[in-house]
C-alpha cells in the first residue's frame, strides 16, 4: 500500500513534474512474468527514477541499516527504502553477496520484477565497468528475461557527494528482452556465466554510449588517489 502511494500518489507525480523524465523503450518491460532490470549505476537517483518509469513494481535489494535507523531521520529513510520498493538485506560478512542474490531470486520465482546493478557499485567516473556474474545467475536459475536499462544522465542530475539533485530532464532507455533459455541448466558454470554477464555488459554499453573499461569498478574506486582535504 505504502509503495502504491508513493509511486503513483505522492512521490511518482512529483518527481515527474519537476524532472519531465524522458523515457525509450519502456513498453520493452514485459507486463507479466519474470524480468531483471539490469542498469548501468551511476548515481543514487538511479535506484528512484528508473523504478518509477516501469508500469509494474521493481524490487532492488538496500542494507538492512536502512530500515533500522533511530529517531525522524531513521524513520523518513525507512520510509522511503520500504516506499520505493527495496527489501533491506544483511550485507555484513562473507555471505553477503548470496544474501541478496537469493532475495532476488525469491522475487523472480514470484513472477515479479527484480531491479539489480552487475557493476555491484556505482561507477567512480561515469564510465561502464565489468559486471559481476551474479545478473547471470539469477537469469540462469529464475529464467527471467533481462531488460538492460541505460541511466543515461544520472551523473549528471545528481553527481556523486551531491544530496539534492539537479532540476534537469532525466533521460533513461531500456533496451530489448535479453533471453538465456539457451543456457538452461548451466547455472552455476563460470564460463556460462561470464559469457551471459558479459553479453548484458555489451549492450548496456550500446545502449548508454558509455566507455567500457574491463575491470571491477570497486577495484577503480580502491586505486583512485585519495583528494586531501583542506585544513
Amino acid at each position: 500500500m505504502l509503495y502504491w502511494l508513493l509511486k503513483y500518489v505522492i512521490l511518482g507525480p512529483v518527481l515527474r513534474l519537476i524532472f519531465r523524465p524522458q523515457v525509450e523503450g519502456r513498453d520493452n518491460v514485459p507486463s507479466t512474468g519474470p524480468v531483471i532490470l539490469a542498469s548501468n549505476h551511476l548515481s543514487f537517483s538511479d535506484s528512484i527514477f528508473m523504478p518509477l518509469m516501469v508500469r509494474r513494481r521493481v524490487t532492488f535489494v538496500a542494507k538492512a541499516e536502512y530500515f533500522t535507523g533511530k529517531g525522524i531521520k531513521g524513520w523518513l529513510t525507512k520510509l522511503f527504502f520500504v516506499g520505493t520498493g527495496c527489501i533491506p538485506v544483511d550485507r555484513s560478512g562473507g555471505r553477503a553477496a548470496q544474501a541478496a542474490l537469493d532475495t532476488q531470486l525469491r522475487v523472480l520465482r514470484q513472477g515479479e520484477v527484480a531491479g539489480i546493478y552487475p557493476e555491484g557499485t556505482r561507477s567512480p567516473d561515469g564510465r561502464l565497468y565489468r559486471g559481476k556474474t551474479g545478473v547471470a545467475r539469477l537469469a540462469l536459475e529464475s529464467g527471467a528475461v533481462v531488460i538492460p536499462v541505460a541511466m543515461l544522465n544520472a551523473d549528471e542530475v545528481q553527481p556523486p557527494g551531491k544530496l539534492i539533485p539537479k532540476i534537469m530532464r532525466v533521460k533513461i532507455r531500456f533496451g530489448t528482452p535479453l533471453d538465456f533459455s539457451r543456457y538452461e541448466g548451466l547455472a552455476g558454470d563460470r564460463f556460462i556465466e561470464r559469457a551471459v554477464t558479459d553479453e548484458i555488459m555489451y549492450e548496456l554499453m550500446e545502449l548508454s554510449g558509455r566507455e567500457y573499461v574491463d575491470t571491477y569498478a570497486v577495484k577503480a574506486k580502491a586505486a583512485a588517489p585519495v583528494v586531501p582535504v583542506p585544513a
